[in-house]
């Protein structure tokens, strides 16, 4: 069962058809988000505390996916508004990312699901909300040198990078 409908998306947006691709966009959202959601929920006690490729209990690496990979809705945000992305360097990003998994360390289930929900919902709706000349606009991705589009910066915050932790976690977990 969808967390998200369709109509529930569109009326998050005044009535705001979505594109195709803003469609396509949100519905591979909606599925990641549901398949993080349904690993946590039945993720063991044991298994929340393993060690995953990370050096990260996988609580928090699966936290990391929620508070700073959904993020994404803010840089896409400041390029949507004409702004540009923090300058930060790949280095200072992974120091932001493990300083992260040392403050939250002891994450619990309950909270990490709320973040996945509010947070999964948040880049959701936006991503449904946006038209193809939105998906299309350009912003500098300062940590890699590279101009990249909205659509390319959700694709890739969350259904490459935050992936890729994502399969990482249910390699070390078995599941």
């Amino acid at each position: 069962m969808s967390r998200f409908s369709k109509s529930s998306i569109v009326n998050g947006h005044r009535g705001k058809t979505m594109s195709d691709r803003s469609k396509k966009l949100a519905d591979r959202l909606n599925h990641f988000n549901e398949e993080v959601i349904a690993f946590v929920e039945s993720c063991a006690d044991s298994d929340w505390r393993k060690i995953g490729v990370e050096e990260w209990p996988i609580g928090v690496t699966v936290r990391h996916i929620a508070a700073n990979h959904y993020a994404a809705v803010a840089g896409a945000k400041r390029i949507l508004r004409g702004e540009k992305l923090p300058v930060m360097t790949v280095e200072q990003v992974t120091e932001n990312a493990n300083r992260h998994a040392r403050e939250h360390s002891e994450c619990t289930k309950s909270e990490v699901l709320d973040l996945l929900r509010e947070n999964g919902r948040k880049v959701i709706e936006l991503a449904a909300g946006l038209e193809d000349s939105e998906l299309d606009k350009t912003g500098l991705f300062p940590a890699f040198g590279i101009e990249m589009t909205v659509e390319q910066l959700i694709e890739f915050a969350v259904l490459r990078s935050a992936n890729e932790h994502f399969q990482n976690v249910k390699a070390v977990t078995g599941k």
